[in-house]
């Protein structure tokens, strides 16, 4: 079956001009040694990592959509390598094109209108919206934490014009409500995510913390950083994930808490700690800082939760939300 049979058939054409440099295939069907990237779309199989493996799928892609699209939203994100919640299983591809440009209808693509004129900004080959309207748009669809997360490795990474930012939020669009509220809580200090939501759980509890610590002996010796430091206290508290346990990593925080002797206490926090078992871990933060237990600070932690891709259920709203708009999900099990 050639490309324009498949293009009689109903199937999209290739758009002219659009480099392929995966060799994708449009059109024919292909299955030893090539990837199903799409209905009619298929790329040879390659073996690399989840990343490299995405940006294929996106180059293959390309081929069926407008030359003007622009990925966006989540899509997005991924491509600038931010950091980024629970993403739910089968993620649509996002993208955005101007108003008038005849759009694909695809299972697991999605699109939406560019606004303004700027043009595209190109990451590994690939087209992306500016870092600003990125974040508007997983605004309209995340939770606060979702965003802050995202923000402060986008700010980590140096996406993000501020002044483009303050302009945009001083706007009137649609989701720049709960964009201003991310903005406000995020910090680009935060090298990982992990960090991000363990400040974000040290603010909801009231907790006032300097993030990325400079830490010192009692000879004013510099000893190293911490993730977060308990202001007024020698209190530091970091974020036990996938870059503590790091072989390298580890050597770095033996050295550091050899020369902390005892001037420091440290405390390790992991994601199921705070996701998981919030009221005990702030129970005994409120023992460490000689304060009463307040409720009302664990509901506000706990709404941040619900309202995140780390809660189920406000993933699988988005899921259906998402299915609704593109039909099937799982394009590469599209019929």
């Amino acid at each position: 079956m050639t490309s324009s049979t498949g293009a009689r058939q109903g199937r999209d054409p290739q758009e002219p001009g659009i480099p392929n440099p995966v060799g994708a295939i449009l059109g024919e069907v292909r299955t030893v040694g090539h990837r199903r990237v799409s209905f009619g779309l298929y790329r040879p199989l390659t073996d690399g990592t989840e990343f490299e493996e995405l940006i294929r799928d996106l180059h293959a892609l390309r081929l069926v959509m407008p030359p003007d699209a622009a990925f966006t939203h989540l899509t997005a994100a991924l491509l600038r390598g931010w950091q980024v919640s629970k993403l739910p299983a089968n993620l649509p591809v996002f993208a955005a094109v101007h108003s008038g440009t005849r759009r694909p209808r695809r299972p697991g693509l999605l699109f939406s209108r560019l606004v303004g004129d700027r043009p595209a900004e190109m990451r590994h080959g690939l087209p992306g919206e500016p870092a600003e309207e990125i974040l508007l748009r997983v605004a309209r669809d995340l939770g606060v934490m979702d965003l802050v997360i995202m923000i402060d490795s986008a700010l980590q990474l140096g996406d993000i014009d501020v002044e483009r930012m303050d302009r945009l939020l001083a706007s009137r669009r649609p989701g720049v409500r709960a964009l201003r509220a991310a903005w406000q809580a995020s910090d680009g200090r935060a090298e990982s995510g992990g960090e991000s939501v363990l400040r974000m759980f040290h603010d909801a509890l009231d907790i006032a913390v300097e993030p990325q610590a400079v830490l010192r002996d009692d000879t004013g010796r510099r000893v190293g950083r911490a993730d977060l430091l308990v202001i007024g206290t020698r209190e530091v508290h970091e974020y036990d994930g996938a870059h503590h346990r790091d072989g390298r990593q580890d050597q770095v925080d033996l050295r550091r808490e050899r020369g902390l002797g005892t001037s420091y206490r440290r405390r390790g926090f992991t994601l199921d700690d705070l996701l998981n078992q919030p009221a005990t871990v702030m129970h005994e933060l409120d023992r460490v800082l000689g304060r009463r237990h307040e409720p009302a600070r664990l509901r506000r932690w706990r709404a941040l939760i619900a309202g995140s891709m780390y809660s189920d259920a406000a993933r699988q709203r988005l899921v259906n939300r998402w299915q609704r708009a593109v039909g099937v999900v799982d394009w590469r099990s599209a019929a």
